[in-house]
């Protein structure tokens, strides 16, 4: 039986879609009339950027936890100022957001101004190489230099001693969860519809590179949206690269413990490897949260039958007989009986 997908049957009922939040603290949300269609993207809208905003000091002081007042002597001693404009006011970019994230981790950790202001004026520079977009961006430190990797590649703008472990999407995030909440909607929205779209795809080997990038854009608009995370391992696991479909069930599982999808075939890669203890508890977890998932109670009870517990496997077999009076499968575990 072959691993499950994150889809009921049927076509999707639109007053049915869950929608979210995506970020720490979101969560789920009215659901709004649909994204204009838009010819450029796979006929989906593309949402509004907030990394592409401008930030007041108020915003940014909520975002950060730094006072009005720290944040002025920041800019006056030179660490980082504000290079944006705001309704003709001087404003935040995404970039000194960066540098101030960055500019606070170094004076948490008792670097010398010189130093801090040296590192982000380094920063500065470098963040305009970048082509990939800044959430992709990572900013580490030695303890020697500052290292900024990309997919692209790997800067290392000039600093001082510095103590540094920076993820940029997750700041991204923050952004969206604090400061722009309706920019985190729109882009929810789209990442389900892209999903939607995909898990039209991802069973005809002819369009499953399609459904790839397509849940693979729906991750990048909402990284908390787990049954993209699901599909996707299922094709990673159809190219027969189960260590990448390990990962992505175990990360749709970090954002949704409750999933049956992905406990399922999580479970059902351990019992592929010969690891039935391990996939038991993922089976029962599955059924757990789905009592009907014939699948489960199958591969539980073959499981089961595995470490040698017959009398704990029967009720999964006559659970799933109940289930799925026919078939092949039911054949076998009539045999069991």
């Amino acid at each position: 039986m072959a691993a499950r997908r994150q889809r009921r049957r049927g076509k999707p009922d639109p007053d049915k879609i869950i929608h979210v939040v995506f970020g720490p603290g979101g969560g789920r949300i009215t659901p709004e009339p649909p994204a204009k269609k838009d010819p450029v993207s796979n006929g989906i809208a593309e949402p509004s950027d907030p990394t592409a905003d401008q930030f007041t000091r108020a915003e940014v002081s909520r975002l950060l936890g730094l006072t009005p007042s720290r944040l002025q002597n920041l800019d006056k001693s030179g660490v980082v100022s504000p290079t944006g404009k705001l309704r003709g006011r001087r404003a935040y970019t995404f970039s000194d957001l960066i540098q101030l994230k960055t500019a606070q981790g170094l004076l948490s950790n008792k670097v010398r101004l010189r130093d801090v202001i040296r590192a982000t004026q380094a920063l500065k520079k470098t963040l305009p190489k970048v082509a990939l977009p800044l959430a992709e961006l990572r900013i580490q430190s030695d303890g020697k230099k500052v290292i900024v990797h990309t997919e692209d590649g790997r800067y290392e703008p000039e600093t001082g001693q510095l103590l540094l472990d920076l993820e940029v999407k997750e700041l991204r995030e923050d952004v969206v969860r604090v400061l722009r909440p309706n920019a985190g909607r729109e882009r929810a929205r789209t990442a389900y519809e892209l999903y939607l779209k995909a898990s039209q795809l991802d069973e005809d080997p002819n369009t499953m590179d399609e459904a790839e990038a397509l849940y693979a854009q729906a991750i990048e608009h909402d990284p908390w949206l787990a049954i993209a995370y699901t599909n996707l391992g299922n094709i990673r696991y159809r190219r027969n690269d189960q260590e990448a479909a390990e990962g992505l069930y175990g990360r749709a599982l970090s954002i949704d413990n409750r999933q049956p999808e992905a406990r399922y075939n999580l479970g059902y890669l351990m019992l592929e490897r010969g690891d039935a203890d391990s996939a038991i508890p993922l089976f029962e977890g599955a059924i757990d949260a789905d009592p009907k998932f014939a699948d489960a109670h199958f591969n539980l009870a073959m499981a089961l039958e595995q470490i040698g517990e017959s009398t704990r496997a029967r009720p999964y077999w006559e659970e799933y007989i109940s289930l799925e009076p026919s078939g092949t499968w039911t054949e076998i575990a009539k045999r069991h009986l």
